[in-house]
């Protein structure tokens, strides 16, 4: 797929088919996202894949702890709630996915259920687990470089009919990933990357995100225009 075309038609996706990926393709997708560059070529990450029992196990645990009113529990710092242009951005897209799936403002039942899809990594059949090393913090660079890897990763499956989503709810206990997973102690677990193939029959998968002008987020300096 050429550059353009391969990132202006990548969406999110939220619904999978039950196909198994394989770990040849796997291992492909992650041989093109590792040329992504990082900070003095510090390479700080990690990719922990899980299929199967395991990734199932995370699932049950993490919708338990959840639906027992459990806070989260992170390695990161990280914000429950936005404000101003950024809450109406998380709004609309909110909006948009609810419309799709025929959910109801009021219907409090299928509001809970698409939160708890979200707990279980949409119940895609494969999840990467992206970690850094823990003594590169407070360093926020290496987050920036995790960031380009988890990009590289999401464009590489696109690239070979493979859907994903960036879900930080997926490891929201990511104490309860770190056991299952047995993920070292020395390593930050960042966020995950639910994969599988797209089911094009789950109405979300069709909602696509909005993105704001360029004027409205870009300055040019020393043009001459």
């Amino acid at each position: 797929m050429e550059f353009a075309t391969l990132v202006r038609t990548r969406r999110s996706v939220r619904g999978f088919k039950s196909k198994p990926v394989s770990r040849s393709l796997i291992d492909e997708i992650i041989e093109d996202a590792k040329r992504a560059p990082s900070s003095m070529n510090t390479q700080p990450w990690h990719v922990h894949v899980l299929t199967g029992g395991a990734l199932e196990e995370v699932r049950r645990r993490n919708t338990a702890e959840m639906m027992a009113g459990a806070k989260m529990k992170r390695d990161i710092i990280a914000s429950d709630t936005y404000e101003g242009i950024h809450r109406k951005r998380q709004v609309d897209i909110a909006k948009k996915l609810f419309a799709a799936m025929g959910i109801e403002r009021d219907d409090k039942k299928m509001r809970q259920d698409w939160v708890m899809r979200g707990f279980r990594q949409f119940d895609a059949p494969v999840s990467f687990v992206l970690t850094y090393d823990r003594s590169l913090d407070p360093d926020v660079i290496c987050h920036f470089d995790l960031g380009a890897l988890c990009y590289g990763l999401v464009l590489a499956a696109w690239d070979r009919g493979l859907g994903t989503v960036i879900n930080g709810q997926g490891i929201i206990r990511s104490d309860i990933v770190r056991e299952v997973a047995r993920i070292p102690d020395e390593e930050a677990i960042m966020t995950c990357i639910a994969m599988g193939y797209p089911d094009d029959a789950f109405a979300a998968n069709t909602v696509t995100s909005d993105r704001e002008a360029n004027v409205d987020f870009v300055r040019y300096i020393g043009f001459g225009d």
